[in-house]
């Protein structure tokens, strides 16, 4: 018990993670309460006709969807010259701030009655999304000491925090904008963006040693990690990375399909009446986010166990899975299509059959990619490394959105059936070559089976 007094904040852990993980839990919470509450409305709000009881801009739905690709591939694109902004002159935690501040403002300008002030708030949370997101990621990585088991469980910790932001507000948002009026929702996820600024600010004891400007360092290791030229390991290192983004690339490409098509589908196709109540169509953007926060652990612990038996459990192969279960998730989208074609309409339960699968497939791929690029990214190109990841997740949001349009050519059976399809082919073909692309990480994840006996009781307890 002494010892733990002395330790500096910085130091003390809680519940098996250093403190300053909920730090950045609780403020990445926020943000995405305040991004998913506006990716909820936007489509809606946008297709919404102008003489309805809570009028929109009366958009088609192809405009609005090519409006919402654009956007939401803009918002992840800006993370490489967020990344830059970090690596080259501010550090990641500054970047955070800055990030934080241009989301607060973005929101709070959305809330204005006006096209300009639409247009105008898009910019600057895209700006906003582009300085936090990739840095406040890597600062979770910078807390965990390279070989140290934890860090996958600490994403996946970051992670569900992510969604508790996520399912409240398309619950809270989502409602307040669709019943209430779409630019009360708009500012509301603003209010709520100005909680997670002031939390970080104030947690800054917790994160003294994380996301500050290498370049600025005094300690020998980091300078020479900043100035020397990349080795050969990792220059192969890198390689994995990028391909793994295309996996990364093809998940989102199906997964974004939530907030622009099958956002719609709810909407218009689905019979959403439950017990004489109809469901709001936002709500069901909650889905995922539930499902993450009641299976998030129970997912960890999967891999952790399979882990500490030397079973397959790497990144990648978390990744490839993780792609193909999402794929299986759209067959239940391929039926909702099926019975909407001979009935009229859908029942919900293909919905939430289709968000739970995406889910799982989530869980697997998307926070243990964001630890794997922790894990193989050369320390001066850190978060550089980050944005691209996150570039590519916009590119992604871009696919969905033009798979969304498409559907108003070929219908939503065949672009549900083909996203199916082309994802379990995808991740088939590439764990054709998985032996391979695992050798050029060069046993950056070998270390973590390692344990002691103690070590890994002590891990599986912390997952019971």
């Amino acid at each position: 018990m002494a010892a733990t007094a002395l330790k500096k904040p910085h130091e003390k852990e809680f519940l098996g993670h250093p403190v300053g993980l909920y730090v950045l839990f609780f403020t990445e919470m926020w943000e995405r309460f305040s991004y998913y509450g506006m990716r909820a409305l936007l489509v809606l709000y946008l297709t919404s006709k102008t003489t309805d009881l809570n009028p929109g801009v009366g958009w088609t739905q192809g405009e609005a969807l090519s409006l919402y690709g654009w956007y939401t591939a803009l918002v992840y694109i800006m993370s490489i010259p967020g990344g830059i902004l970090a690596d080259k002159l501010l550090g990641q935690k500054k970047s955070v701030i800055l990030g934080a501040i241009l989301l607060v403002i973005g929101h709070s300008v959305l809330a204005i009655e006006a096209m300009w002030a639409f247009y105008t708030g898009l910019i600057f949370i895209i700006l906003g999304v582009g300085c936090l997101k990739p840095n406040i990621s890597t600062m979770v990585g910078g807390l965990y000491q390279k070989g140290d088991v934890r860090r996958d469980k600490g994403f996946t910790i970051f992670y569900i925090g992510i969604n508790i932001g996520a399912f409240l507000s398309g619950l809270i948002v989502g409602y307040v904008g669709e019943v209430h009026g779409w630019h009360y929702g708009f500012g509301l996820a603003g209010i709520l963006m100005v909680i997670g600024l002031v939390q970080f600010l104030a947690g800054q004891k917790y994160l003294v040693h994380v996301g500050n400007y290498l370049g600025k360092s005094k300690k020998a290791e980091d300078q020479e990690a900043y100035k020397r030229p990349l080795t050969k390991i990792e220059k192969d290192r890198v390689i994995v990375l990028l391909i793994s983004f295309l996996l990364i690339i093809a998940f989102f490409s199906a997964f974004e399909q939530a907030g622009g098509l099958m956002n719609i589908y709810a909407k218009e196709k689905t019979n959403r009446m439950l017990m004489g109540w109809e469901v709001p169509a936002t709500w069901f953007q909650s889905l995922n986010s539930f499902f993450i926060i009641t299976l998030g652990v129970a997912v960890a612990a999967f891999w952790a166990k399979r882990q500490l038996k030397g079973t397959e459990a790497s990144s990648l192969f978390k990744m490839i899975v993780g792609l193909g279960i999402t794929g299986i998730g759209f067959l239940f989208m391929s039926a909702a299509a099926t019975e909407y074609d001979t009935a009229g309409s859908s029942m919900m339960i293909w919905l939430v059959l289709a968000y739970l699968f995406h889910t799982v497939g989530e869980l697997c791929l998307s926070p243990v990619s964001l630890s794997f690029v922790t894990k193989l990214a050369p320390a001066k190109y850190a978060s550089i490394m980050m944005g691209i990841y996150f570039a590519t997740t916009g590119l992604g949001n871009k696919a969905a959105g033009l798979l969304g349009e498409s559907s108003t050519i070929f219908g939503e059976f065949k672009v549900f059936t083909g996203i199916a399809i082309f994802c379990m082919i995808f991740a088939l073909l590439v764990f054709v070559f998985f032996k391979k692309l695992k050798a050029l990480t060069h046993g950056a994840e070998d270390n973590e089976t390692d344990l002691s006996t103690k070590e890994a009781e002590g891990f599986e307890l912390a997952d019971s």
